[in-house]
């Protein structure tokens, strides 16, 4: 159907609906919450979608909403497939948006996003919600390994890749799935990270910082966007007109649906006590823009009673259904209720290869004095408790920390540790290769230090793998302490006092205080949650198989009170000399955008004109292997109306070099890139000296500067 086709349909529908049936089309079911009775119930009413219901539970209530509800409606089914199908644990799980965000590179978000899909449809499913737009900035937040990072820009290009892997350009294809760009907005910058927390937010400051990522998500076309529990001068978002209407609908222009999250309506009843009563919150939440609501079935009844009663207009409900028929029509749902897929897609060998590639990518190298590549070695010892250990290598969002499945999930191939991935180079090397644990991530589990540094003593070379666990990731899994927790430093302390080279390798959900095990290692890489083969893509950067070229998202703390720590930060802290605070160095211990490899890289010859806004400059690969380098662009306003940050990512672009070969890396720029948000919330370049900045990194000493005016 054309766009004209799809409206007339979606009006003809909505004539024909009573009211009970626009309520009901509102409701998100949670099947394995409600049961399978009360969802076929549910179905028989008119449901608009179900979430986590797979294979025939899902074909079941696609049925019997078909067959036995009055219109035949059918339901979509969401899922959470966050970094690859993960709930099934027989599909490609791919690395967290954090560890692909290493690669900054859109086409492995967009290769997650078409895999991801791809396998989520031949599940029969629909609808994924992903991806998380939030932002890093507070690394003590539970959920910074769903994000793509501390920085709007690297998130929105990330963002809008993912979108259209999972999209592709037709929502009625087979083989693809509706996006859900989330948390609509500013969710992770709850105070003191505390997850669903209340949010320091202006209007101001969410168009400058937090509506980028999700305005590139409207135009990448994103079908749903999902609300978040955070507020905005104490108005909870779900209830907010202003974010939901005015500026999602009327400014960016979404025409997609809204969906809330999880049971956000109950939520403004029973934890932000901003609502008496579950009709009261159905009300609120109804007339400030809502069209799905995810879990809170209370909501069915209490609107009807409040459309009933003249606390909202039956037109309300109107724009909703037809928000979302709109999307299931654009599906071709009627015709084609079920998804197909691609039998046999799962894990099959195409798949796979991506998962590698993302891997491999999200390798980052911050420290290296030599040691690596390991060359000429004869022993090689593995260390530590994340070694070995899938349900850390995988993160959140596995079959592993689904609710309705556990820890105790016996782990599917194919898929490779960092001993594992060791091991296999060894082998093919003639390097004899031991392994020990060490000791425990948490306290008390596990400890035999003294073990290990009996296995590592006569070793060449010791990879160290620390990091965090399952119990310390996701919602609800604030850290207000991120040094690195149980005997981790114990072990890195006495291994260290071997003499042997330590390379100490953090397989993490986000960046930890890692402190001496990183300074004090002869090399430090960042591995995040790498997927499948997140343990192979170490043992690879770690020989040189792989030159490694991942570049930080987000930046490293340099103990647990100096967060937030992120780059862009706004200038003014008075403190001594620029030194930061009195008891620890100023700056972050690892800077947004740097990596190395094992080809350095030298900039010249920065240039930039001001009436086309064309900048280039020459990059040189100075090493003795091919590299990729992601060059970055950076601007600050000098003087402006309103606090602007000291630097401001606005362009990447990657070069793959041959050793000595150079090239001059061109930036299409526009006034708009140098631009604020004013008192008033407008977008606008003001007049005055701006400093333009590309190079390596974020951090200042490695950016070539040029000034001028508009």
């Amino acid at each position: 159907m054309d766009n004209r086709q799809v409206a007339a349909r979606v009006e003809e529908l909505l004539a024909r609906m009573t009211l009970e049936e626009k309520a009901a089309q509102m409701v998100q079911i949670p099947y394995p919450f409600v049961g399978r009775e009360e969802s076929l119930r549910w179905a028989k009413m008119g449901a608009g979608s179900f979430l986590h219901v797979l294979g025939d539970e899902a074909r079941e209530v696609q049925r019997v909403a078909i067959e036995e509800s009055r219109l035949g409606i059918p339901v979509i089914f969401g899922i959470d497939a966050i970094h690859g199908h993960g709930l099934n644990d027989h599909a490609t799980i791919f690395p967290t948006q954090l560890a692909a965000a290493c690669s900054w590179n859109p086409d492995v978000a967009y290769a997650m996003g078409e895999v991801t899909a791809r396998e989520v449809a031949t599940d029969g499913l629909h609808w994924t919600f992903s991806p998380v737009l939030c932002l890093g900035r507070d690394t003590r937040w539970g959920r910074v390994n769903e994000t793509f990072g501390e920085d709007p820009y690297l998130a929105g290009e990330m963002g809008a890749a993912i979108i259209k892997g999972y999209q592709g350009e037709d929502l009625s294809d087979d083989e693809r799935i509706l996006a859900c760009a989330k948390h609509y907005i500013g969710y992770g910058e709850a105070v003191g990270a505390r997850d669903s927390c209340d949010t320091e937010m202006t209007y101001r400051k969410l168009r400058e910082v937090f509506l980028p990522p999700f305005k590139k998500a409207v135009d990448a076309g994103v079908a749903s966007i999902m609300t978040a529990y955070g507020s905005i001068d104490g108005l909870p978002f779900t209830i907010d007109p202003i974010s939901l209407k005015d500026i999602l609908r009327g400014e960016l222009g979404f025409d997609g649906f809204v969906v809330t999250d999880w049971d956000n309506v109950n939520s403004l009843v029973r934890r932000q006590h901003v609502c008496e009563t579950a009709e009261e919150a159905s009300v609120l939440a109804a007339n400030a823009g809502n069209d799905m609501i995810m879990t809170s079935t209370e909501f069915y009844q209490a609107v009807l009673n409040a459309v009933r009663g003249g606390q909202v207009k039956e037109e309300v409900l109107d724009d909703a259904v037809r928000h979302i028929l709109t999307i299931k029509l654009r599906m071709n749902l009627f015709e084609k209720p079920e998804k197909k897929g691609r039998p046999g897609c799962f894990g099959c060998e195409e798949h796979l290869e991506k998962a590698k590639d993302a891997a491999d990518r999200s390798i980052v190298l911050l420290s290296n004095n030599g040691v690596l590549p390991l060359r000429g070695v004869k022993k090689v010892a593995v260390i530590g408790p994340n070694a070995d250990d899938i349900r850390a290598q995988y993160g959140d969002w596995t079959y592993f920390t689904h609710p309705r499945l556990n820890m105790e999930h016996e782990p599917i191939r194919p898929y490779v540790t960092v001993k594992e991935g060791v091991e296999n180079l060894c082998a093919a090397r003639s390097v004899e290769c031991v392994y020990h644990r060490g000791c425990s991530v948490l306290d008390g589990e596990y400890e035999d230090i003294a073990g290990a540094v009996e296995t590592a003593r006569d070793a060449d070379a010791i990879v160290l793998v620390v990091g965090d666990v399952i119990p310390q990731v996701g919602e609800e899994k604030d850290r207000a302490v991120l040094e690195l927790s149980g005997r981790q430093m114990e072990l890195f302390d006495a291994l260290r006092a071997l003499g042997v080279p330590v390379v100490t390798v953090l397989v993490a959900s986000k960046p930890l205080a890692v402190g001496r095990a990183a300074t004090q290692a002869d090399a430090f890489v960042c591995a995040f949650n790498g997927g499948m083969f997140g343990g192979e893509a170490v043992a690879k950067a770690v020989f040189g198989e792989i030159n490694p070229s991942g570049r930080l998202p987000i930046s490293f703390p340099r103990a647990s009170g100096q967060v937030p720590v992120y780059y862009n930060h706004l200038p003014g802290w008075h403190c001594q000399a620029g030194k930061g605070y009195c008891d620890l160095a100023a700056g972050p211990l690892y800077a947004f955008g740097e990596g190395m490899g094992y080809s350095p890289f030298v900039y010249s010859d920065l240039a930039f004109d001001r009436e086309t806004f064309k900048a280039s400059v020459k990059v040189t690969n100075a090493g003795e292997r091919p590299g990729t380098e992601t060059v970055q662009a950076y601007f600050n306003d000098v003087v402006s109306s309103v606090i602007t940050p000291v630097r401001q990512l606005i362009a990447f672009k990657q070069a793959t070099l041959a050793p000595g070969e150079s090239a001059v890396v061109e930036f299409a720029l526009s006034r708009e890139d140098f631009s604020l948000i004013n008192r008033k919330e407008q977008r606008v370049t003001e007049p005055g000296e701006f400093v333009l900045m590309i190079g390596h990194s974020s951090r200042d000493e490695d950016l070539l500067k040029t000034s001028f005016r508009l």
